[in-house]
């Protein structure tokens, strides 16, 4: 059939319906950034905190033939860390998103450079563009170190291919396959002494998810001159603790399952506490409804994270939330960076994936699941005593605040996506 002809006044009116509709939509982008930009400015402005984060002593549970350590004080589990590559006889894996440059940095730099000098196998991966402000010199290490950047930018088109997205977030170290730590903690002296994070270190058969999820990384991109690391399958099934691993290269996103699956299932409490919580749809929905149902569903969050415009985006969903029953509280004084969640005394998560989209549907990111009371008990006794540090927003004092308030919440609500 021929095409219809239109009308020169239609095509004219087309072309200006176009060019208004591609203005408008530059104007309201370009104000987003604007507002974004003045937010951030704002914030910068403020004063920053120097608070201490609580020494508290690590908690080490059996956990049938595993035993795990939770570390909720940065200075402590770097000393076992380091402790435990100075003990390397076979190889030191480590991963790390954030490596600073600082005396803490130096510190395991010159751990696994120790390591390397005496014959064990190390391999170390960092990534690109969260160290882009570290000084080049010191991402640099003697050859006898294996060393993978990833990549700050990738070939390809992200949005044409998923499978190139997401940046390296996890924080892993693997030793000699008889130890293992991962948690929220990355490297450096501001983590040691001043964010409040938790981190686990298990020891026995339950260090090979842990092993394994850095192998199967390391030879999926490793470069030239890598060496490839062992593939090994693992006999025990049915265990009690495992490792759910967001994959963007195969298209896997387990952790997101792994919450779902465990809102759903509570019966008394989901005691959950992020860095960064800005909850999807089936998230939000699933906490609104077990709420609904009378289990006591709570959340801690940082009252002023180190991510302004987080804050903001995720202060947009409070309002759901607590009308619906689910209890808010600000960790105050110091930066609370935990990617935690415990459940009615049985089950409990910690690891690298924030409950945001990014974490969730974007990064490279692992997180335990334990189904175990002992280490549920320690989750939960964690969690009441950063209580103790919380302020608690009810309902009615979040709708008596600033109406600009209001208004930063739904304008940069779209970030959401990038964040």
């Amino acid at each position: 059939m021929p095409r219809p002809v239109l009308a020169p006044h239609a095509r004219d009116w087309l072309k200006d319906a176009r060019r208004i509709a591609v203005r408008t939509l530059a104007w309201g982008v370009a104000g987003q950034v604007s507002l974004a930009a003045a937010v951030v400015a704002a914030d910068s402005l403020r004063k920053r905190r120097d608070g201490t984060a609580p020494a508290d002593e690590p908690v080490e549970v059996p956990v049938r033939e595993d035993r795990i350590t939770t570390y909720t004080y940065g200075r402590a589990l770097y000393d076992d860390m380091l402790a435990a590559i100075e003990r390397a006889e076979d190889f030191v894996y480590l991963a790390s998103y954030i490596w600073k440059g600082d005396d803490v940095g130096q510190e395991f730099k010159d751990a696994v450079v120790r390591a390397a000098d005496r014959g064990v196998l190390v391999c170390v991966v960092f990534d690109g563009f969260a160290n882009l402000v570290v000084p080049r010199a010191f991402t640099e290490f003697p050859e006898q170190v294996h060393v993978l950047r990833f990549p700050t930018i990738r070939p390809g088109l992200p949005l044409m291919d998923l499978r190139r997205t997401g940046r390296d977030h996890r924080k892993i170290l693997v030793v000699d396959g008889r130890v293992g730590f991962v948690g929220g903690y990355n490297i450096g002296s501001l983590y040691a002494t001043s964010w409040r994070d938790t981190h686990v270190r298990i020891e026995g058969p339950g260090v090979w998810e842990l092993q394994n999820a850095f192998s199967d990384f390391w030879n999926r991109h490793r470069n030239k001159g890598h060496p490839a690391l062992e593939d090994s399958g693992n006999p025990r099934w049915n265990t009690v603790v495992l490792a759910a691993r967001n994959e963007p290269s195969r298209l896997v996103y387990p952790v997101r399952s792994l919450y779902l699956e465990a809102i759903d299932r509570s019966m008394k409490n989901v005691w959950i506490t992020q860095g960064y919580f800005i909850p999807d749809q089936e998230i939000l929905e699933g906490l609104l409804a077990v709420a609904a149902r009378g289990v006591d569903v709570r959340v801690i969050m940082p009252e002023r994270s180190n991510h302004v415009l987080a804050d903001v985006v995720a202060r947009y969903y409070w309002s759901a939330l607590l009308e619906g029953g689910v209890r808010i509280f600000l960790y105050k004084d110091v930066m609370v960076h935990a990617k935690t969640a415990t459940v009615d005394g049985a089950w409990s998560t910690i690891g690298t994936a924030n409950i945001d989209r990014l974490s969730l549907r974007g990064n490279y990111e692992i997180n335990l699941e334990v189904v175990d009371a002992d280490q549920a008990a320690t989750m939960e006794e964690i969690f009441r005593r950063d209580l103790q540090n919380c302020e608690e927003i009810t309902l009615e004092r979040w709708r008596a605040r600033p109406w600009y308030y209001r208004v930063l919440e739904r304008s940069l609500r779209p970030l959401e996506a990038m964040l």
